[in-house]
């Protein structure tokens, strides 16, 4: 009776031994789920640190003022030998998706080209940022005989050609909206070379063509009078 009184308390104490070595377990294996997930959240805070950081504002500068070289002081476009566009003020979309379409071969332009193909994401998106806060006055130098005209073509399309209003997507300010690219302050010169030659440069592979791709009817439907007084007219805009 003693012997088999004992054994039961040898069962007892061994069973309590064993439920305290498996919460012992869990927990630990709770504690240790707890140290991975701070890990890995800590290396992801880390891997975002790391891509904020990846452009110096020293690299960041010297991509701005390479870039100025031909877009002009403050990125407000330059007159040379042929146009060369605004990018002061541009939505940050805008220009990350055409110097990727000019990376891929889906807008055509060879000096766009060699600057755009080994940028890093991280620049891309640093440098459209940088060109989008700046906000220079518009050169101007349009007809401005024009200006009345191509108000009226921007606020009221042309209905007859199936020319929806430009004011639709670019906005009553011109000013653009995601990757719809703003048109105020663009040099008119800039704006009548690419909508008279739209499918010269762009959508170049039908497989991967570019969101701009969606101004070719318009751009067809528009006569070069046409295109003259709304390029005047968004030029002047701020």
């Amino acid at each position: 009776m003693e012997l088999s009184l004992r054994r039961a308390q040898n069962i007892l104490l061994n069973e309590g031994r064993t439920r305290r070595l498996m919460k012992v377990a869990s927990l630990q294996l709770v504690l240790h789920t707890a140290i991975l997930a701070i890990a890995f959240n800590t290396a992801g805070r880390a891997a975002d640190d790391k891509v904020t950081a990846a452009v110096s504002k020293h690299d960041l500068q010297a991509k701005m003022d390479y870039c100025k070289t031909c877009h002009g002081l403050s990125g407000r476009g330059f007159r040379g030998y042929y146009a060369i566009p605004r990018l002061a003020g541009q939505q940050t979309n805008y220009i990350e998706n055409q110097l990727r379409a000019f990376a891929e071969h889906r807008r055509t332009n060879n000096i766009m080209f060699n600057v755009s193909h080994d940028m890093t994401p991280a620049m891309l998106t640093a440098l459209a940022t940088s060109f989008h806060d700046l906000n220079p006055k518009p050169l101007g130098g349009a007809p401005k005989e024009l200006v009345a005209t191509g108000k009226k073509i921007y606020e009221e399309g042309i209905p007859n050609a199936d020319v929806p209003a430009c004011a639709t997507c670019h906005g009553p300010e011109a000013k653009g909206d995601g990757e719809f690219p703003r048109l105020a302050g663009q040099l008119h010169e800039y704006i009548f070379n690419k909508l008279t030659n739209w499918t010269k440069e762009r959508g170049q592979d039908p497989a991967k063509p570019d969101t701009s791709a969606v101004m070719q009817p318009i751009a067809h439907g528009l006569t070069e009078s046409q295109i003259k007084a709304v390029a005047a007219y968004v030029s002047y805009l701020e």
